[in-house]
């Protein structure tokens, strides 16, 4: 499989993960996720479950991600800036993953 533009995710076709939250969240927007790491693995944005968008990832040390909006209980625009969650097995994992996406938020 060749890397695309978000070549630090690898991208993972509806692999069901389970992953806590650790207290590490990234503010950006829904279109600029789907730039990076591509589009979500699920999405019903219309506010009514405590997400609307989910993505499932590993990052480049092979950690399992998910990256997520919690309780918004709104549509969320894919140009507005909100806070997404990363859950992972560790804080330790989800910390690298946010390194990772800020590297190529940044590009």
């Amino acid at each position: 499989m060749g890397l695309s533009q978000g070549a630090l995710f690898y991208l993972l076709t509806k692999l069901i993960i389970m992953s806590s939250f650790h207290g590490t969240t990234i503010k950006t927007t829904v279109s600029n996720l789907i730039r990076v790491i591509g589009e979500p693995d699920e999405e019903v944005n219309d506010g009514r479950d405590k997400t609307n968008f989910d993505w499932y990832n590993l990052t480049l040390g092979g950690h399992k991600v998910t990256i997520y909006d919690w309780k918004e209980y709104r549509r969320i625009s894919e140009d507005e800036i909100i806070e997404w969650h990363i859950g992972g097995e560790s804080e330790l994992e989800t910390i690298d993953a946010k390194l990772e996406l800020q590297k190529l938020l940044s590009k």
